[in-house]
């Protein structure tokens, strides 16, 4: 493996160590969904990614679908703390 994903995953694991973290010690609600949507946009990130690494380009729709699937579900989280559900 090239040291430029090597470098490239490392950056992407530190930020997901800091969106769990933020996650689990999040004072609002609000706080936790935006780390939860951060998480969900490495995940993507970290994806895509491994497509390329593999040369498996059928990481990159899954992780379109994991796109629009996560969107709707924080729309309707936040929806729902908005109180308009």
């Amino acid at each position: 493996m090239d040291l430029f994903f090597i470098i490239i995953i490392s950056i992407i694991s530190l930020g997901a160590l800091f969106g769990l973290i933020r996650f689990i010690k999040g004072p609002t609600t609000s706080d936790r969904v935006v780390a939860l949507d951060t998480l969900s946009a490495m995940l993507i990130a970290v994806l895509v990614l491994l497509a390329f690494i593999f040369d498996r380009y059928i990481y990159i729709d899954v992780s379109l679908i994991y796109a629009v699937l996560g969107f709707i579900g924080i729309i309707t989280i936040a929806r729902y703390l908005e109180g308009g559900i």
